[in-house]
């Protein structure tokens, strides 16, 4: 079990990159963009084939970024300059970039096993250093021992850095004009600033985390397949909703830390719902919508027990008044 949630961690640091570009597009910007589906796997598309043809991994995942700049961008520009709805913007790219990726892998699946890859070179510059067995030593209580800790701490400090990045620009002028435009768009054009150009270029940063964390996946998992997107819009919005359930939104700092752990959270409970008997591998969509629905459904709940609980207080407060006034008018006409 530890080895599957040690798995499940390692992972979710590379799905919460992807996490923090839908948290951009549906809570900055609220815009419902499905470009993710198709832009997760140009992401992947373009660094796998740039691999296979030679290129260094490292460029090949930095042309993933562009690339899925490049498609919500295209996206941005649907909605604002064609005037299309956001949701329809979003669907049409998506089922434009199915073709489109396609067309850049020239087959359905590529394979990277026999490839360099991030993933290889970082793991091969880390055991260099020794650091496992000092890792391994130190946890060697518990019984397990990881074949490497390269992959999982160089993600953590990936997503940390991501993260600190996004807070940073959020905080600065065009940061501030993103977020907004995402609260009230009309108000911001009645300051004469280009609310279509903030829209596109926050949708062009959004599905460039997005292709970029489909890049590193398709490198961790050791290939690149064109439905490898299908319902990742959903994963995003899993961990988006589940971190904000867990860890609150009282910041933007805040939120996009409780992005990451929601990323992570949803990786474990979908590694450990897997392990139950019953369940098989095609059923992580199952999975996944049965976890989404309890992260919207739960809140709501418990949001609705808490606001009765307050007028149940309020009532009785109003109550034990009403008792006091009545008492003293009877004391008083006596």
């Amino acid at each position: 079990m530890l080895t599957a949630i040690f798995s499940a961690m390692e992972a979710g640091f590379i799905y919460a990159i992807m996490a923090l570009g839908v948290y951009l597009s549906f809570r900055i910007l609220d815009f419902p963009d499905l470009t993710v589906d198709g832009s997760f796997v140009t992401g992947a598309a373009v660094a796998a084939v740039l691999i296979m043809n030679g290129t260094n991994p490292f460029f090949a995942s930095a042309a993933a970024l562009i690339a899925g700049f490049i498609a919500g961008a295209v996206t941005g520009l649907l909605h604002t300059k064609g005037k299309i709805n956001p949701l329809l913007s979003g669907i049409l790219m998506m089922i434009a970039l199915y073709s489109i990726n396609l067309r850049i892998m020239g087959r359905s699946n590529v394979p990277l096993l026999q490839q360099e890859t991030v993933m290889t070179i970082i793991t091969e510059a880390w055991q260099k250093t020794g650091i496992d067995n000092v890792l391994n030593g130190a946890i060697a209580f518990a019984g397990f021992q990881p074949r490497t800790w390269a992959i999982f701490i160089t993600m953590a400090l990936l997503a940390v850095v991501v993260k600190l990045l996004l807070d940073l620009l959020l905080k600065t002028e065009i940061g501030l004009a993103l977020r907004a435009t995402g609260d009230n768009q009309p108000m911001v054009s009645s300051f004469s600033a280009n609310t279509d150009w903030l829209i596109i270029f926050g949708l062009g940063l959004s599905n460039a985390l997005v292709a970029f964390s489909g890049a590193l996946v398709a490198q961790y998992g050791g290939f690149s397949d064109v439905g490898m997107g299908i319902g990742m819009i959903v994963i995003g919005l899993a961990s988006v909703i589940i971190g904000e359930a867990l860890f609150g939104t009282r910041s933007i700092a805040r939120a996009t830390l409780a992005v990451i752990g929601g990323a992570i959270v949803y990786r474990i409970i979908l590694a450990l719902a897997l392990r139950v008997q019953f369940l098989e591998t095609g059923d992580v969509k199952l999975i996944t919508a049965v976890i989404v629905m309890i992260a919207l459904i739960v809140p709501n709940i418990a949001a609705a027990q808490k606001e009765k609980r307050r007028k149940k207080r309020k009532m009785e407060e109003q109550a034990r008044g009403e008792h006091v006034a009545r008492a003293q008018t009877d004391y008083e006409s006596i």
